[in-house]
């Protein structure tokens, strides 16, 4: 029997008004290989002493998923002659539970230095002691991450959020500061839109008596989802660019700086949560596999992924893989557009053979992506 593992994450907001307060611990390190990358100037500046920061007040937490699918269960009767058990990767079905490590959110500012005055939002891992090893695993796996991909390139990619510092408390938490660029996320979108369709359809039709109101309030709804996930995917492929995986890309692992469809000029996605980022340099592809990465490079020999190459080209494919979803009309239109470039996109990235599926620029190239439809 195989199993293989994944994360995904949920944000529960919770707000509470705490006073500000400094915090003054331990600086989280970086090992000595790790200072130095493609341009260093970006991780030479992150700020790591905590007396350079004020922390506000707690606006809220959140925990992840573990999601264990198991293969190898052809001889189950019930699963023998049905076409869902040949799913992707082999994997049958999956067991969800709740994860242990819980993960708090406060405001805060930067008080020191030529960033003063710049609001940030901290992502605080509980120590060892609370969080057990994976929640140091996963503080450090995320710092190293960030700092890594901001030091790729003379320009930070405006799709990932930013990591600006980070300290080590006494009691062994880890406090990660990112520039506050937006406190909702693409579920928050989700969810704010499905109760205002559900109370748009209480209203009935006085709620939109002229038809051109309905078509401009269903086209600035599209033109959102559409930069909203070319955000994403610009994103995405900005990391696998780059020799990175997300790995567990989902609605709440994408930041936005508005929920308003009228304002989806200044909309800006920008990945977070890569606490359980991969590297897939072939050096460290050629590496035993161990800790965050264990159960992905499991789904890959399951499929068939045995060489570095193989790795790689599974690890990109697995960040691509979406559940598609018809329960919703309005959603269903959407995808119908240009006679089913939405369906034929999808499709694409269902594709069940992880050799075939698009990569990230291909997805924000398509017609489907690019605006051509609306």
């Amino acid at each position: 029997m195989a199993i293989a593992a994944c994360r995904v994450f949920g944000y529960h907001p919770s707000y509470i008004g705490d006073p500000p307060v400094v915090i003054r611990g331990s600086k989280l390190k970086f090992q000595q290989n790790e200072r130095n990358g493609t341009n260093g100037r970006y991780r030479a500046s992150l700020i790591m002493n905590p007396e350079s920061f004020e922390v506000g007040r707690l606006i809220g937490s959140y925990g992840f998923m573990n999601v264990t699918s198991y293969s190898g269960l052809q001889s189950r009767p019930d699963f023998g002659s049905s076409s869902q058990s040949e799913d992707v990767g082999g994997l049958k079905f999956q067991d969800v539970r709740e994860g242990d490590v819980q993960i708090r959110l406060y405001e805060g500012r930067v008080t020191q230095g030529p960033r003063r005055g710049t609001p940030i939002i901290f992502k605080v891992y509980p120590g060892k002691q609370v969080g057990g090893l994976e929640a140091d695993m996963m503080a450090s796996n995320e710092l190293k991450s960030h700092a890594f991909l901001q030091s790729c390139s003379e320009t930070i990619c405006q799709n990932i959020q930013i990591l600006l510092g980070g300290f080590e408390t006494k009691t062994g938490e880890q406090w990660l500061a990112f520039r506050d660029d937006g406190k909702y996320c693409a579920a928050d979108y989700a969810k704010s839109s499905c109760e205002r369709l559900s109370k748009n359809r209480a209203l009935g039709e006085d709620k939109f008596w002229n038809p051109f109101e309905e078509e401009q309030y269903i086209k600035r709804k599209r033109s959102f989802i559409i930069k909203l996930l070319q955000g994403a995917l610009c994103g995405l492929a900005y990391m696998h660019d780059n020799e990175r995986l997300h790995q567990s890309l989902g609605p709440a692992s994408v930041v936005l700086n508005t929920l308003a469809d009228k304002d989806v000029n200044y909309l800006v996605p920008r990945l977070r949560d890569l606490a359980f980022s991969v590297d897939i340099r072939f050096s460290s592809l050629e590496e035993s596999s161990s800790g965050l990465s264990e159960g992905l490079w499991r789904r890959a020999r399951s499929a068939g992924a045995f060489t570095p190459m193989e790795k790689r080209a599974f690890g990109i494919a697995d960040d691509m893989y979406c559940a598609a979803d018809d329960r919703f009309l309005e959603a269903v239109k959407f995808l119908d557009m240009g006679n089913g470039a939405g369906w034929e996109l999808l499709q694409a990235m269902l594709n069940p053979d992880f050799r075939n599926r698009p990569i990230a620029e291909a997805v924000a190239n398509h017609r489907f992506l690019t605006g051509a439809l609306l």
